[in-house]
Parts: structure tokens; C-alpha cells; sequence
């Protein structure tokens, strides 16, 4: 059960909507289902001989009174609250309507239980699944009613109306959520044949954005780029910027940065942000695939970090675990990049709660996953390895999140695992089949199985025993190739966290080792960089929208 409050100034209009036809028809039998007093409100829906106008004059009676004593009407005096079932729940009676209705509007301070004095409302019914209970904010007494954090304090209602009435339990939200596109939103995108409301389309690529550039200055310019109209606020009393607002191409809509999410608000992008000078960014490395490592270790760093106490620095990697898996869907191509777009885009409600994040402490995986985005894209099975230690990074982010009642943060990460695994499965089996078959000859992996045992012996016949041990065997050859010594790789890498819960451990070590540099090829590249040190220009993150580009979707509008 879902209830969304909100404020206006336009009680007659209101009316009109929620006894009308609505914006496409799909309002059936409108009529009052629960009131301030049942004698008193006229049904419209029910009574022919009641009007809009004079409902709206008894729901504004107390406003009027207000207003002549004050002189001018009280600003945003109606307040609106629709309440709709979950898809899939049994239609509720108008009488269990109507006792939903009495509970949010107690619960919300509109109108407490015995209060004599409370404010006027109404619960109008059009629809089988929802109602919409609309109240006027001045009290019988001239005194505006406290109704601080009622959303939340709806929300909270309802979770128990669920569990009384059997319905399906949705999550509690905490404030920290973004705002849903309201239902013009929705309707303007139905008739504009986009799948997605203007406000969650700037929401996706402002993340995207964000989560490649490194000064706020970048960020303005990259969606300026991208055909999205960018419109800064300068401060009167600093003449410095404090805030913006973005509208899709072509549109005339605009959304502050705070009303797309939380996290996207000037303040909180600056944060994570800051003023940089371009030779400050990071000049292209020797060795292609070094970002791809740097970052899959500080993946699994954070990993490790949500097992400390410090809940601030968590919250700061999960942050920038956030900006890690858009980079990483954008440097991926590849059948497996929609899903690691649809887990950056779940993982989005998980990088946010109620614990201020120590952005500070989470630098190194920061600055790790904006290498991505100036990356190649061709680092063979590091793009597995980085997925394979995301999926362990989203599941602990779902439980880490679990433990403190988060539940809609929880529920968001487990979502992000689950587009993890997927994008997992299509990447790896492929590779996992081609290492099988260029597994060593017998002799070898009998020497490898050796190395194991003396390494590993405690988890020995388990790794035997996987069905990915013959791959395991190839990317053991590979790093005996590339300068390591087989027993203490096996030895380091399964000391990085345990493998009593890893379900296929040869899997995870052969991922865990691919992630290792070829020792041979670092030490040939510092030999050939000792004399020479070329000087090359700091390249820029090559960026594309999440769905479609900005001028194409200008066009369609």
C-alpha cells in the first residue's frame, strides 16, 4: 500500500480531477467513501444535486475563515493523498476504504482521533485499487495542523493496514527515495511513446555522468554535451553557483538536481566533486589493463570495509561502489552491458540512506572506478573478474543494508546482485569453457593439484572438485608464464577473504588470480620507461546515454 502526499492551493480544481473522467477515462463510479463528517461533505458521485463548488466551500470553510481574518488565503492550504493498493492485492470494500483513509489522515496529524478541532477532509474512491483523500490545512481553531514528515508517518500506517488487512508487505522508506513521476509525468511520456518519464530519464544520465567526470564543472559540461539542457542557480548573496536544473532536449520541464534524487543536489555532487584542474586527471597508464585491477581491488577493499563499524565509511564505499557500476556497464560492451546497466540502475537507491556518507574515506575506490571511463575496453577476463567481485560487493551491500532496516535499500542491492549474476553467467561461461579446453597436459595438472594441496589444504578437495578446476588449471599455466610462483599466488589470493562460503572456490580463484599482473611484462615496461618519458594529452571518458541519445530523443519529443 503506497500512500504519496503532496500540497496546492486549488481545492475546487482538485475536486474536478477526482470526480471527473480523469486524464484518460479511467476514472469508474467516483464518490466519497469516508469524510470529516459524512452529513456535511455532498457526494457529487452520488447525489445529483451536489456541485463541485459547493463541496470545495465547505472542505475551504475554515481556510475562508482564515483568510478574511488574515487578509490573504494561507498558502498551500490543500493537502492530497493518494493510497493505492499493491498489483496484485484484493480490492478493498469502500468500507475498508474508509477505514484506511480515517487511520493516514489520524496518523498524518490532518485529523487526530477525538480531535474536535481537526481539519476538513474527504476520501474519494475512483478506481477499484485507490483512493484519494484530499483535506483543507486550517483547523476549526485558526491553527495549522502538524503535519511534519507525514509521508513518512503514512508510509508507516500503512505497513500496518498491510499486515492487518493480509495485503502484501511493501518496504519502509526512510526519506532518503527519489521523487515518482507524477501522474502528468507519466501520461506526457505514454503520449510521447517514451518508456520513461522525463524525470527518470535525467535521473539515469545525470548519475551516469556524475559518476565518470571529476569536477562539477565536467559534469555540466558532459550533459550540456549530451543535448540535456542544464540551467545553474547563482546565489545572490555569493554570486557563485548553489544549485541547477536539468530538462530532457527539446522539453521545457525542469527538475532541480535535489528533486531527480537526494545525492544529486549541488551540495551533495560537491561533496564527491570538487573543483579539479585538468592536469590533475589521471594520465593513460603503460599497462591497459591496470584500471581494470586497481578497480577490482578496490572493490573488494569495500568489500572488507563493510565488515568494520564505522557505518559512515561504509555507506561512502557503497557510494562509490554506485559510480563503479555505471562505468563499468559503459566500458563493457558486449549481450551482458544490459544487464549492468539495469544493476547500476537498481544499485542507485542502495548508494543512499539515512547515514551521511564519509565520501573521504571511499577515495580510492572513487578515483578507481572513474578510471573506467578513460579505460580501454578490451582487458579480456578482468571485465569478469571486476563482475565476479561486484556480485560478492552487491549481496554484502543487501545484507550490510538488511541488518540496519533499510529494507528498501536491501531490497535494491539484492536487485543489483541478481543484474550482477545474469551479466555474470553471460560473460563467464563462455570463457570458463574456452580455459577447459585449453586446459595443460595430465602432468601439469597433477603438478597444479600438488600446489594446491600444499597451498590451500584445508579447501584442497573442494577446488579438486569443481567443475571449473580444469579452467582454473589454464589460468594457473598463464600466471606460471607471466612470472608468478603458483604456490604463493594460490596462497595470497585465497587469503584475501575466506572460502568456507564460496560454493564453486576453484571459480573464485581462478577470477581472483586473473586479476594479477603479468610480472614479466611490468618489469619489460619499467626497463623501457627508464630513458624516455612521453608526454601524451589526458584522455576523456567517451560517453553515451543509458537508453538513447539525447538527440534522438529530442527529435521524438
Amino acid at each position: 500500500m503506497v500512500p504519496d502526499v503532496s500540497t496546492g492551493s486549488d481545492t475546487r480544481g482538485l475536486i474536478n480531477y477526482l470526480f471527473g473522467p480523469g486524464r484518460r477515462d479511467e476514472h469508474t463510479d467516483p464518490h466519497i467513501v469516508a469524510a470529516w463528517d459524512t452529513a456535511g461533505a455532498p457526494d457529487p458521485g452520488r447525489d445529483p444535486e451536489a456541485t463541485y463548488t459547493q463541496l470545495a466551500k465547505r472542505l475551504d470553510h475554515h481556510v475562508d475563515l482564515r483568510t478574511r481574518e488574515l487578509g490573504k488565503k494561507p498558502p498551500q492550504h490543500v493537502w492530497h493523498c493518494p493510497v493505492r493498493t499493491a498489483p496484485g492485492d484484493r480490492y478493498l470494500t469502500d468500507a475498508e476504504w474508509a477505514e484506511v483513509a480515517r487511520r493516514v489522515v489520524a496518523a498524518t496529524g490532518i485529523a487526530p482521533e477525538g480531535d474536535e478541532n481537526a481539519c476538513r477532509w474527504i476520501a474519494v474512491r475512483h478506481a477499484d485499487d485507490h483512493i484519494h483523500i484530499l483535506a483543507t490545512t486550517v483547523r476549526a481553531d485558526g491553527r495549522r495542523p502538524r503535519t511534519n514528515r507525514d509521508g513518512w508517518r503514512a508510509q508507516k500506517e500503512c505497513r500496518k493496514i498491510e499486515a492487518e488487512f493480509g495485503l502484501r508487505r511493501l518496504k519502509s522508506g526512510d526519506l532518503t527515495a527519489p521523487k515518482t513521476p507524477t501522474g502528468a509525468e507519466r501520461a506526457k511520456a505514454e503520449r510521447q511513446g517514451q518508456e520513461v518519464t522525463a524525470r527518470e530519464w535525467l535521473r539515469e544520465q545525470a548519475y551516469a555522468v556524475a559518476a565518470a567526470v571529476r569536477s562539477i564543472d565536467d559534469y555540466f559540461t558532459v550533459l550540456t554535451s549530451l543535448g540535456i539542457q542544464v540551467k545553474p542557480r547563482v546565489s545572490a548573496k555569493t554570486g557563485e553557483v548553489d544549485g541547477y536544473s536539468l530538462a530532457a532536449p527539446g522539453d521545457t520541464i525542469w527538475y532541480g538536481g535535489s528533486k531527480l534524487a537526494p545525492d544529486l543536489s549541488y551540495n551533495r555532487l560537491t561533496e564527491r566533486l570538487p573543483t579539479q584542474e585538468v592536469t590533475d586527471r589521471p594520465q593513460p597508464v603503460a599497462d591497459p589493463a591496470d584500471s581494470w585491477r586497481r578497480t577490482e581491488t578496490a572493490v573488494r577493499t569495500a568489500h572488507t570495509v563493510l565488515d568494520s563499524d564505522d557505518d559512515a565509511v561504509a555507506q561512502g564505499h557503497l557510494d562509490a561502489f554506485g559510480d563503479t557500476l555505471h562505468n563499468l556497464a559503459r566500458a563493457t560492451p558486449g549481450p551482458h552491458q544490459a544487464e549492468l546497466h539495469a544493476a547500476a540502475k537498481a544499485f542507485n537507491r542502495a548508494r543512499r540512506s539515512v547515514i551521511r556518507a564519509d565520501h573521504q574515506a571511499a577515495t580510492e575506490l572513487r578515483q578507481a572506478a572513474k578510471e573506467l571511463a578513460y579505460a580501454p575496453n578490451n582487458p579480456g577476463g578482468l571485465v569478469i573478474a571486476l563482475v565476479f567481485a561486484a556480485i560478492h560487493l552487491a549481496r554484502a551491500a543487501a545484507h550490510w543494508h538488511e541488518q540496519r532496516g533499510h529494507e528498501q535499500q536491501a531490497a535494491a542491492a539484492e536487485q543489483a546482485f541478481r543484474h550482477l549474476q545474469a551479466s555474470y553467467h553471460q560473460a563467464a561461461q563462455p570463457v570458463l569453457a574456452d580455459l577447459t579446453r585449453r586446459a595443460p597436459r595430465p602432468q601439469t595438472a597433477e603438478r597444479f593439484e600438488a600446489t594446491v594441496r600444499q597451498a590451500i589444504p584445508d579447501h584442497a578437495d573442494r577446488i579438486l572438485a569443481d567443475p571449473a578446476w580444469p579452467a582454473l588449471t589454464t589460468t594457473l599455466a598463464r600466471a606460471e608464464t607471466a612470472g608468478h610462483n603458483p604456490r604463493q599466488l594460490l596462497t595470497e589470493v585465497a587469503g584475501r577473504r575466506e572460502l568456507d562460503t564460496a560454493e564453486r572456490p576453484a571459480e573464485v580463484l581462478n577470477w581472483r588470480i586473473t586479476a594479477q599482473p603479468n610480472r614479466r611484462a611490468q618489469a619489460a615496461r619499467t626497463r623501457s620507461t627508464r630513458s624516455t618519458t612521453p608526454t601524451v594529452q589526458a584522455p576523456q571518458p567517451a560517453l553515451t546515454t543509458v537508453s538513447e541519445r539525447p538527440a534522438e530523443r529530442g527529435r521524438r519529443r
